[in-house]
């Protein structure tokens, strides 16, 4: 495919980059197309993203719905026939910003503003419609062979809530129609296993006005939450760690010793405690410094290993939250790791292959980004240096494939960060391990040496799972519901044909809760099709026990699983099976 780039020559586009010039190109075609429907948008962002495009528009007073979106695709299909051709010129600042003030782009007009005294000002132009873009392009709309418009939202100008909300509608693009094809059967399949819907259907938690963000927990979700956080439990102690428990809220200056307040202010929620400003806690860790920095330490009792399941709040905007997945709080799995300069390789491959371990028994696979420092940063050159060639130098050891993710770092330290895939092929950045050399040096943590002289450790800080919440919610939509036994709120669902097998029924079931089986007897007058179509889509339980005469004679059970398959056995040997299930987590 050959792309116009913003010098003005044309050639192939490497096939690396073909999706993101198709998508930025569609996102200039589709705004034209709002032109000439709207005459009086005003643009101001339009790029291509990960998962397609979008662009900000200023209407007026004229808002868009999801109803406005095939009116606007008609309208690009015609850009696309028409075979515009794309070209580009370059203007000086003064000449640039004269052009978009007598176009009436005022969003451009402040983005020129913006740019660095010496950057170059360029602009791609299809037909009537000219944009600022450094590019590249398609040379002809007629390029643009596969796309679809997928919804408006508000976003305000410049991600700042004192500016203006703007429209942001939202497509995707793909080079080939098939490609378009799958990504929205993907988006189809995605939307059937929407956490929040399933939430619902399974009564796992919920959302209320009075709580925006804040999410409520239900019974069956708590079963959830509750065993993730043992099995979290059990393999953090077999790994040497111990588990703590921090406040919730404390004073500013902690959080201005620790650097959160300058780095992370606008994110955390205050509150005045005797004529002095606290904060609630937006993490963990300087919680754990305190502890580390309770009592004097000697080498012998590093690496200290310090985990805590707390509870964090931090302030999103309102537009931004989603479900379990963008919250005002949740539950971090955070570890806090106190360690000698000669232990650091060991403990980063230790924490590696334990937040290896546990994607394993989930089924996912992930790929592992190394982030540098970021902009906003705190430290010393050679401390960045030392703590990055720290964490590849664990990776090398495990043989473990990584990319750079430039300034992508923590404003304390470089980290490892582990992206989820699952089985719709999405990533989901969870597990993380983060190099510190600065906390322990803003609290003046120290250990004595084998010499007597005093040191200082390094901090690690890592998670597993991340969020708990957040995690759960990948978990739902990974598993669509339908949870590994030792996870399901309901176990067995058993289900008796008739009164005539209710009483056989209720013994069933008070065995099974008796060797802990979670298992829920539904006595309602139903006919049994119906309570097994109704187990499978809402308790979507691993197993159903269909108990009727035949069954009650027989002194047996019809297991039906998740294959839809039913066949009988014996009590004893299924409870049997079922605990090794749960007891081996499988």
């Amino acid at each position: 495919m050959k792309v116009l780039y913003n010098d003005g020559h044309v050639d192939e586009c490497p096939a690396d980059e073909v999706t993101h010039v198709v998508r930025h190109s569609a996102a200039h075609i589709m705004a034209q197309a709002i032109k000439r429907l709207y005459p009086e948008a005003d643009f101001a962002y339009g790029p291509a993203t990960e998962g397609g495009f979008y662009y900000d528009v200023d209407l007026g007073d004229k808002t868009l719905s999801e109803d406005d979106l095939p009116a606007i695709e008609d309208e690009m299909r015609r850009i696309v026939k028409e075979n515009l051709k794309f070209s580009v010129f370059e203007l000086p600042r003064e000449e640039a910003i004269a052009l978009m003030e007598e176009r009436g782009e005022k969003y451009k007009v402040e983005h020129i503003g913006d740019l660095p005294e010496d950057a170059r000002i360029t602009f791609y132009q299809q037909g009537d419609y000219i944009d600022m873009c450094v590019g590249p392009h398609l040379t002809y709309t007629k390029g643009l062979k596969a796309f679809k418009l997928t919804g408006v939202s508000g976003a305000y100008w410049k991600a700042d809530s004192s500016n203006k909300m703007l429209t942001r509608v939202n497509g995707t693009a793909f080079a080939t129609k098939d490609e378009l094809e799958q990504h929205l059967k993907m988006l189809e399949e995605a939307k059937r296993r929407d956490h929040r819907k399933i939430g619902r259907e399974m009564d796992l938690f919920m959302m209320r006005d009075e709580a925006p963000g804040f999410p409520f927990f239900l019974p069956n979700g708590m079963i959830l939450k509750n065993e993730l956080l043992n099995y979290w439990r059990e393999i953090h102690h077999k790994a040497g760690y111990v588990e703590i428990s921090t406040p919730q809220i404390m004073s500013k200056h902690l959080w201005e010793t620790s650097g959160h307040w300058d780095h992370y202010k606008d994110n955390m929620y205050s509150t005045i405690i005797d004529d002095e400003e606290y904060c609630i806690k937006p993490m963990n860790c300087p919680g754990g410094v305190l502890v580390y920095k309770s009592r004097p330490h000697s080498y012998r009792e590093l690496p200290i290993r310090a985990g805590e399941i707390g509870l964090v709040h931090r302030h999103e905007m309102r537009g931004a939250l989603h479900g379990l997945f963008r919250v005002r709080c949740f539950n971090q799995d955070d570890a806090h790791l106190f360690v000698t300069p000669e232990q650091l390789t060991d403990e980063i491959v230790g924490v590696v292959n334990l937040i290896d371990s546990v994607y394993q028994k989930f089924g996912f696979t992930y790929h592992l980004e190394l982030s540098t420092r970021p902009e906003d940063s705190m430290g010393s050159d050679e401390d960045w240096e030392r703590a990055e060639a720290g964490l590849k130098e664990a990776l090398e050891r495990l043989g473990k494939d990584y990319v750079i993710n430039e300034g992508d770092g923590a404003f304390y330290g470089p980290k490892i960060d582990f992206h989820l895939e699952d089985c719709l092929g999405r990533t989901w950045q969870c597990g993380t391990v983060q190099l510190d050399f600065q906390m322990p040096q803003n609290f003046d943590l120290e250990y004595v040496d084998a010499d007597g002289s005093k040191k200082r450790p390094i901090m690690l800080h890592r998670v597993c799972f991340g969020s708990i919440e957040r995690f759960i919610g990948i978990l739902i939509e990974h598993f669509e519901g339908k949870f590994p036994t030792w996870l399901a709120p309901c176990q067995v669902k058993v289900l008796p044909v008739s009164e005539k097998s209710r009483d056989y029924a209720r013994g069933v079931t008070e065995q099974l809760e008796a060797v802990g089986i979670r298992a829920v007897l539904d006595e309602r007058d139903e006919k049994i099709g119906y309570k097994i179509r109704e187990a499978r889509n809402i308790d979507r339980p691993p197993y159903m026990l269909i108990i009727g005469e035949k069954e009650v004679e027989a002194g047996n059970i019809s297991v039906r699983d998740r294959s839809n398959e039913t066949h009988a056995e014996e009590l004893t040997a299924f409870i049997e099976r079922v605990r090794a299930e749960i007891d081996e987590r499988r």
